[in-house]
């Protein structure tokens, strides 16, 4: 093998992750940052010495060697460089755009995303974003998506994911219900009324922690979209369970208010999701420290 083709260039996961950890000094904080698991960011920087054939990490507090400080002024560089240039990786949008597809839940994008959306589109204009909706209930999903906003228990074997969103959840009722089958002062109250049902949030929730030995609802109008299931209790229908981070649009509007002080903890929560490698993409690296933030 001559010489030329031993010296490869390293891959740019590699030099992402070298970075991240001499700036960040921490394994847990550079695999948070680039969304991989700890192992693979000690997996990495094993990786890069082995082809460059040096140490850049002298000590157990991550201080870079002579060579590994003379490394990263390059790696930097380099990385510079190709930032100024996010469409050449020939993505099939606009030139110079690389695009994104995002698969996400109704109400989710009603209440938190699309409400902060204009924050990431002003910063990353070089990224066209595609919205699309996801209703995993009834098994509608977008399998080109390049992320994934799921509600769950977090417990996807298919693929790698991180909580964004946890809640908690009170029940909702119009102002006109809350004046006609009020007042509502204790958890007992609510016997007798008409509760708004969703597998999404099952009612036991509440009951367990109120501490009411009560059956879930049997009877009652069903909803598979929280957003659909505030519009029905904003028109006087009944009383919704809700979190409160998504239900937040109605209570700012009035048409909705809580019944109670008190909340509990949804056992569910938002995560986002990816496929291994997409976040090798700096577009879907981009995306989710901002939807971190953001959400």
């Amino acid at each position: 093998m001559s010489q030329a083709a031993a010296k490869r260039i390293p891959p740019i996961q590699c030099l992402l992750t070298f970075e991240a950890l001499a700036r960040l000094r921490s394994v847990t904080l550079a695999a948070d940052e680039l969304f991989v698991t700890p192992s693979a960011v000690s997996h990495r920087v094993k990786q890069l010495e082995q082809i460059l054939g040096t140490k850049l990490f002298g000590r157990a507090d991550f201080s870079l060697t002579t060579e590994g400080i003379e490394y990263l002024a390059h790696v930097r560089d380099g990385l510079a460089t190709l930032q100024k240039f996010p469409g050449i990786a020939g993505q099939s949008s606009a030139p110079g755009k690389r695009r994104l597809r995002v698969a996400v839940t109704p109400t989710f994008a009603r209440a938190i995303l699309i409400p902060r959306l204009k924050q990431f589109t002003d910063a990353y204009p070089e990224i066209e974003l595609a919205l699309q909706v996801s209703i995993p209930l009834l098994d509608v999903v977008a399998e080109d998506a390049d992320l994934m906003i799921r509600f769950g228990s977090g417990r996807y074997a298919d693929v790698e994911h991180v909580c964004l969103v946890k809640d908690e959840v009170t029940p909702l009722a119009s102002p006109a219900f809350v004046r006609e089958h009020g007042p509502f002062e204790l958890a007992q109250d609510l016997e007798g009324q008409a509760l708004l049902r969703s597998p999404l949030e099952p009612w036991r929730t509440w009951f367990a922690a109120q501490h009411l030995d009560w059956p879930e609802p049997a009877e009652g109008s069903q909803f598979n979209d929280i957003g659909l299931m505030c519009d029905a209790a904003a028109a006087s229908m009944g009383i919704a369970l809700v979190r409160l981070k998504l239900g937040a649009p109605w209570l700012d509007n009035g048409s909705l208010v809580r019944l109670f002080v008190q909340a509990v903890p949804s056992p569910h929560a938002h995560y986002l999701c990816w496929r291994t490698g997409a976040m090798d993409r700096w577009e879907c690296q981009a995306f989710a420290q901002w939807l971190k933030q953001a959400a």
